[in-house]
């Protein structure tokens, strides 16, 4: 039977965070226990890689079903598995959508981390925990690169959900003297990004797009900035936070800045499209400058009552203190993305872009 070095428990172990994480950790030989909410379809795409069949006695991986917004399971399962880390990465993560849904959002996302903090206490266990947190937090920012000090403004249910998280753990750090990291990650993408994130829809769309499948891609705001960064090199931090002596706050980003525009421009420019813009506002449109076919369009359903305008991060922390630093660049993730979206559809970029 494989003696395992450490138990650790993903919350949200199906999203994009939570499956990097999974192999990360079981490459390190850790046994890893992940809580997955009950649906009728299956959800666990993003791990069939590394799912198990529950009948198989030494398990790398183990699924527990339960949910932030129900501490009993959050209890049982803390009691069952004693894990010797936590990642809470579960959370109703979109942040137009949190607009349309804050009651849920705050549940899941702000209540959801204080029921498994109590779960945490109340097993009396040394274990070790890691709250996701967000560029989001920063909202209208105060200052330019945001770092561990700059002051929140969030903009969104999610991003105050995410602040209330923030705090809470920092202030059950210092109560119970627990260890518990906060990682204040900016915008990180991947080939499993959700289809409505603005990288896998601008990447998944224009390839389609190329492709015949689909005839225009419809976005929100264009001059939207973001420190986009590659989420399988942020999951490694997450993992040096807990490794530490003392438990601290952590912002990981790349330190670069690009906009929606740029996103669409460099994606376009990989497929063979020169991306020029007419018009303004809900009328600007995207065309291809060689064919004249318009190829984006703006819909105001995707702009957020308020904006975040500028996000921009200063790791210089993390570096110095976990040893860690980015290893994707920009151009670096969104090639790696459409590169992705064509072995998804059974063709090789290289040959085809030929």
């Amino acid at each position: 039977m494989t003696r395992y070095i450490k138990k650790a428990l993903i919350i949200g172990i199906t999203g994009q965070d939570g499956s990097y994480l999974a192999d990360f950790l079981i490459e390190k030989g850790y046994q890893v226990h992940g809580i997955i909410r009950r649906s009728s379809s299956f959800n666990t795409g993003r791990i069939e890689h590394i799912y198990q069949d529950p009948h198989e006695e030494d398990k790398k991986l183990v699924l527990h079903y339960g949910d932030l917004s129900d501490g009993s399971s959050l209890h049982n399962i803390i009691k069952n598995v004693s894990p010797d880390e936590v990642y809470n990465l579960g959370a109703q993560s979109h942040v137009r959508v949190s607009f349309d849904i804050p009651e849920y959002t705050v549940d899941v996302d702000a209540l959801g981390t204080l029921r498994l903090l109590n779960a945490v206490k109340d097993s009396g266990l040394p274990i070790r925990f890691y709250q996701a947190g967000s560029s989001e937090m920063f909202g209208k920012v105060l200052e330019t690169p945001q770092k561990e000090t700059t002051p929140f403004n969030p903009q969104s249910p999610y991003a105050c959900a995410k602040v209330f998280s923030h705090f809470i753990c920092k202030n059950y750090r210092d109560s119970y003297k627990m260890f518990i990291a906060n990682g204040i990650l900016f915008n990180h993408e991947s080939p499993r990004r959700g289809k409505t994130f603005v990288t896998k829809k601008v990447t998944e769309g224009l390839v389609n797009i190329l492709l015949g499948k689909q005839e225009i891609l419809y976005l929100g705001n264009l001059d939207s900035k973001r420190d986009w960064g590659y989420a399988k090199d942020y999951v490694e931090a997450m993992w040096f936070m807990l490794q530490q002596d003392m438990p601290d706050d952590y912002v990981i980003a790349t330190g670069e800045t690009h906009s929606v525009r740029e996103l669409v421009e460099y994606t376009a420019s990989l497929l063979g499209y020169e991306i020029e813009w007419k018009g303004n506002g809900l009328e600007e449109i995207g065309f291809d400058k060689k064919s004249g076919r318009e190829l984006i369009a703006i819909d105001s359903k995707y702009y957020r009552p308020a904006e975040v305008d500028l996000l921009l991060g200063d790791a210089t922390k993390a570096k110095e203190k976990l040893g860690w630093e980015t290893k994707t660049k920009f151009k670096d993730l969104i090639l790696l993305m459409v590169q992705e979206e064509f072995k998804e559809k059974g063709l090789d970029f290289n040959e085809y872009i030929k």
